[in-house]
């Protein structure tokens, strides 16, 4: 077993994990960025370094900086978390170099899924329908609007690395691909290192399904699968499992679909295969995250699997601890990520000092967050605050509770989209769990007065 984890991430993912390697017994070391010096992860550790600046670029995507931070406080191994690094084959080999255990896959299983232009071309090998669109990245604007026109507007141009819903833009028609092209590819380049892009054709009133798994090297099995499709600008804010929308034979042949992928590449942790579904029941790979999901926790409380321990296990070559016939799906449980965004202005980014807090508890109720009354949150990053996790026996009984730990939330000092939650679990459609991608667009939007 590994002795020392050093944690490359920030927010509540660097906490969650900090608490897997407790109840494990083992040593964990925060890296912080100077504007994370009082953040709850730095003193949650046994140990912290501060890396470099506030800006990402300069700590927390800081190589050299993070791997000198492992080898100075002799950490045996490195947990990136979810963005940042955690997708950079790169570092997954810099670490294996200097004989740390990299707690993710590994780099060939990075580079074959990872990129998003990579995994499509394994998603085909593997047998897998994948949506119209490039096969690898398109050089130029005027590659893209070549692939553009080939499968059709609406089209979507998007990051090829990376994840989170950045780099990621809708196009009706050339003259808005033209104008979109240079945002995307800064904002791609900004957050995974990287500004090359792919182009896709939007699929219209679909919903976006994943399936979480889990890998040794040589076994992969499968941990159900989530419903994603309530995002604004392609970023998650609910998300449930098992996802409403698979039901009898559909259900089974994406799991099966996503084995069969991470299977052809030998995929070694914790990695997500995602989906679209269309209005008539098919459905599409749309990438792969060879990294933990924000979202990991509605799948831990429907199968009682602790996924962060399982990657750790795995990343000290112990194979997996369970078999496919062990996994069983119970009960239902949604998850809602607080932000610190306004949206009755646009969803924009909001930062400043939580003057009080308080957060929601009771049966079946968990929440992931490292906030606290006090604490100053910074404008350089992510605006995530906390995930309310809520289980029941069934959805139903979920959604009661999502109702009453969302109106027992209050955090006061600085606008976030609490309230916007509220509306959405009380929205018919939702209840009904009748919604797709278009949701926010076309159905709340109104009843909540913003602009998705």
């Amino acid at each position: 077993m590994l002795e020392k984890v050093l944690v490359a991430n920030r927010g509540e993912m660097a906490v969650r994990i900090i608490r897997a390697c407790r109840d494990l017994g083992m040593r964990s070391v925060a890296i912080y960025s100077e504007a994370d010096a009082d953040s709850q992860h730095v003193a949650m550790a046994d140990e912290s370094v501060c890396v470099g600046p506030s800006a990402a670029a300069g700590s927390y995507l800081n190589v050299p900086h993070i791997i000198g931070a492992a080898l100075n406080t002799g950490c045996d191994a490195v947990h990136p978390g979810a963005g940042f690094l955690a997708e950079n084959a790169y570092f997954a080999e810099v670490c294996d170099r200097y004989h740390i255990a990299f707690v993710g896959p590994t780099s060939e299983n990075i580079r074959a899924m990872g990129n998003k232009t990579e995994a499509r071309k394994a998603a085909k090998s593997a047998g897998l329908e994948t949506i119209p669109g490039s096969d690898g990245p398109v050089k130029d604007v005027n590659e893209a609007k070549a692939m553009a026109r080939e499968v059709g507007y609406p089209a979507m141009v998007k990051a090829a690395a990376g994840g989170g819903g950045r780099g990621i833009r809708c196009v009706a028609n050339t003259d808005e691909l033209v104008a979109l092209v240079p945002i995307a590819q800064a904002e791609a380049r900004s957050s995974f290192g990287s500004s090359e892009l792919y182009v896709e054709k939007l699929i219209e009133s679909s919903r976006h399904v994943e399936v979480q798994v889990l890998g040794d090297g040589k076994n992969v099995i499968h941990l159900g699968h989530r419903e994603c499709s309530i995002q604004r600008r392609y970023q998650k804010l609910v998300e449930e499992s098992p996802s409403p929308s698979l039901v009898g034979k559909i259900s089974d042949r994406i799991a099966r679909a996503a084995v069969r992928l991470a299977d052809s590449i030998n995929y070694t942790g914790a990695g997500t295969v995602e989906f679209l579904l269309d209005p008539d029941g098919d459905f599409y790979f749309i990438e792969a995250n060879t990294r933990i999901q924000v979202e990991h926790p509605v799948t831990e409380a429907v199968t009682g699997v602790d996924i962060v321990k399982a990657q750790i296990a795995i990343a000290a070559g112990e194979p997996l601890a369970i078999r496919q016939r062990d996994v069983q799906v119970q009960g239902h449980a949604i998850e809602f990520r607080l932000l610190a965004e306004d949206p009755k202005r646009d969803f924009r980014p909001a930062s400043g000092v939580i003057d009080d807090l308080r957060l929601p508890g009771g049966p079946g109720v968990r929440v992931d967050s490292h906030i606290f009354s006090g604490y100053s949150v910074p404008p350089f990053y992510d605006s995530l605050l906390a995930k309310i996790i809520v289980y029941g026996a069934s959805r139903e009984e979920a959604l009661a509770r999502a109702r009453r730990a969302l109106d027992e939330t209050s955090i006061d000092g600085l606008t976030t989209n609490v309230g916007f939650h509220r509306a959405i679990v009380r929205d018919e459609r939702f209840i009904a769990a009748d919604y797709d991608l278009d949701f926010l667009a076309t159905d709340l939007a109104p009843v909540a007065g913003v602009v998705p």
